[in-house]
Formats: C-alpha cells, structure tokens, sequence
C-alpha cells in the first residue's frame, strides 16, 4: 500500500456530532504529522475556505476517511477504487458493514494502518456495469428494479453466453460479497464472505417461485435483457446512481478489474462483525 502523506476527509454533513468528531480527526492528524484536505462540507462545518467537491477528494489523496454511514461511503468508493485509494469509513450513523470502524476506534485504527500493522486492509471485489456504452463500478450491487406503480417485469439472463433464464419477478440485483449484506439480504440473499470469489443473483419477489438466489462465480459475464415495455424499470448502481431501461435495454455485469482496499477495525474480523451487527446471540 502506498505511503500516506494526505487524508481525504468526507462527511454525511447531518451526522451526530459531525463537528466535534470532524475536529478531532483534524487534531490527530495534526498530531501525526499528517496533511488532510476537507470536501466543501466538511470544510464548511469547520469553518475553512478551500473545500473541495466530494468526487475531488480521491484524485489528491492517499487515503480517503469517510465520517457517517455506508451510503456516504458508496458515494465515494467507486472513485477511490479506480485510483487505487484505500477507503476507511468511521460509523456515526446505526447498522454499518462498510463503515465498520467505530468512533471510540477511529484513531487506534489509524494508528495500526499509519504503523504499518498488518490485517487492517480488506481487498473487496467490484463489479464493472456496461449500461449504453457506458461502464459504471459498483462496490455493493446492480439492481433492475420496477417503480411503485409497475407491475411485474419480464427479463431475459446468459451467464457466459449461455440462457440461464427468462424471468418474471419484481426485480433482480447482482451483488458482490460485499453486497450479500445490503438488499440482497433483505430479498432472502445468503451472506457471503467477502474473500469468496462469487457473485449473487438474487431475485426479487419472483413469479416462478422455484427461482431461488445463485451464487456464481465471479468469473462468469452476465448480461441481462429487459423484455418489459409500458412499464417503468430502472437500473441503480449501489443504490446511488443509475437511470431508466427501456424494453431491449441491455446490461452487462463482470468483475472489475480494480478492487477496493477498505480499511477494517483491528479490534475485529468479518465474523464478530456479523456477530454484533446482527445481534447473534444476544
């Protein structure tokens, strides 16, 4: 991992206490000896010119510190993954799987990752979207979703060239192990590890009942075919950015070829994480 020399700081501006945390993550880093640059929110909150836009930050930093939730983190992995910047997200909000650091362990878990302490970074797999010509990377998921008042859509899938399926159901997402977590999970979705080379299919709400989620492997090309027209559908990236399909629309999913390095909380592995997010055992 590259030398960090520059944090880039990003903010969900209406978090608890974003201030005061904010200005302590400003004072260690002054402690430490370490430059830091603020998007304009953060910089707004603390009073200082010179902020700059949210998808900036990555491109003059090398490391990115995200103060909120996970979907202040999505809003900026996809940038930091393509230039190879390593995330690390700080929960100030409730559940948290990407933004799994703690407050109380915000400056120990940089302490371990500035000292070099080994464990601290997990590589995550992303998917590259080719929607229109145009390729999207997605760190959670794609979803074909139909709008509030769409009924059932008809969609035709090829894994490696070859028909899997022609489906009717409510929806679908693709996610990574990352993402087996988020809406996956919620539509009956295994959780997978996210060192497991996979990704899921995971139906939502389907007519033919027996159509159950697939894992699959990551190196399988998955294309996608809308066969709904005079219905509204829409494709979403990590629940944050997407558009409309049309009927005949096309999407194209398969790994990325760049990964994201998220920095993880040296107090805990995956499982104690599912452990305390999940409340198992208690």
């Amino acid at each position: 991992m590259r030398t960090i020399h520059k944090v880039g700081i990003v903010i969900k501006p209406h978090a608890p206490r974003i201030e005061s945390v904010l200005s302590d993550l400003c004072a260690y880093l002054d402690r430490r000896g370490i430059r830091y640059l603020l998007e304009d929110a953060a910089a707004e909150k603390l009073g200082r010119p010179g902020g700059l836009p949210r998808a900036k930050v990555p491109e003059e930093a090398d490391l990115v510190v995200v103060l909120g939730g996970d979907g202040t983190l999505l809003s900026i992995a996809h940038i930091a993954a393509r230039l190879g910047v390593p995330v690390m997200g700080v929960n100030l909000g409730s559940l948290g799987f990407l933004t799994e650091v703690t407050l109380p362990e915000m400056t120990l878990t940089l302490d371990a990752l500035l000292d070099g302490e080994a464990g601290v970074i997990s590589s995550r797999l992303l998917l590259e979207v080719v929607f229109k010509d145009e390729a999207s990377l997605c760190l959670n998921d794609v979803v074909i979703n139909k709008g509030a008042g769409a009924r059932m859509i008809h969609m035709k899938i090829w894994l490696d060239g070859r028909g899997l399926e022609t489906m009717k159901a409510d929806g679908l997402i693709v996610a990574t192990p990352t993402g087996s977590t988020a809406y996956s999970l919620a539509a009956g979705g295994p959780i997978l590890h996210p060192s497991i080379p996979a990704v899921l299919l995971t139906p939502i709400c389907p007519h033919t009942l027996t159509f159950r989620p697939i894992v699959i492997s990551s190196e399988t090309r998955i294309r996608i075919e809308l066969l709904t027209s005079g219905e509204e559908v829409y494709l979403t990236f990590d629940g944050q950015r997407g558009g409309a399909m049309l009927n005949g629309d096309v999407v194209e999913v398969r790994r990325a070829k760049q990964t994201l390095n998220l920095v993880s909380s040296p107090k805990r592995n995956y499982f104690s994480l599912l452990s305390e997010k999940f409340s198992w055992g208690g």
